[in-house]
């Protein structure tokens, strides 16, 4: 599974299945593996942050620069495992740990009113202005019995976002 020049075995599929626990079929795994090596230009098994912004919807997305951070030079198990936390399989809680790790741009393990704000600021552009973001954000950390000086960890985002009908979703085009 090192080259991407070689084809997935059962096992190869069997095992990046259970890295991903289970998020996606087989078949899936196979689609995305033809997705991946499409991906992989130079055909080395890593895609690299270049090679992730020649897929469209990607580039245009607002969060593109920092998923970026999460993807560049992913082999294709990593991939997989990315992708998992937008499968239906997916739990509630590892689509916010995924939701997590975006926001927490530095990796300490906590997530500040301006992280959550500069992501708001890239979701929403001009549509909003700066006081009608903060505005929004104090009054969804308030309703959540947070202030806008706390710093968030994993089970504070839990306790917001676990309630929630939170859609993550993409369907795997099977080839």
């Amino acid at each position: 599974m090192g080259s991407t020049s070689s084809m997935l075995t059962q096992y190869d599929i069997e095992e990046v299945q259970d890295h991903c626990s289970h998020a996606f079929s087989q078949q899936e795994i196979v689609s995305l593996y033809h997705r991946f090596c499409q991906l992989d230009r130079n055909g080395g098994g890593f895609v690299s942050a270049e090679e992730f912004m020649t897929v469209p919807e990607f580039a245009v997305n607002p969060l593109s620069q920092r998923l970026l951070r999460m993807l560049d030079g992913l082999n294709f198990k990593e991939y997989v495992a990315f992708l998992s936390a937008f499968s239906p399989h997916t739990s509630l809680q590892q689509k916010i740990e995924f939701i997590f790790r975006v926001y927490d741009t530095d990796c300490n393990g906590k997530v500040a009113f301006d992280d959550v704000l500069n992501i708001l600021r890239d979701l929403t552009g001009s549509f909003m202005t700066e006081q009608q973001r903060q505005k929004v954000l104090t009054h969804v950390l308030e309703e959540a019995g947070y202030t806008k000086d706390s710093n968030f960890t994993l089970p504070d985002f839990m306790k917001v976002l676990g309630n929630s009908d939170l859609k993550m979703e993409v369907e795997v085009p099977i080839d």
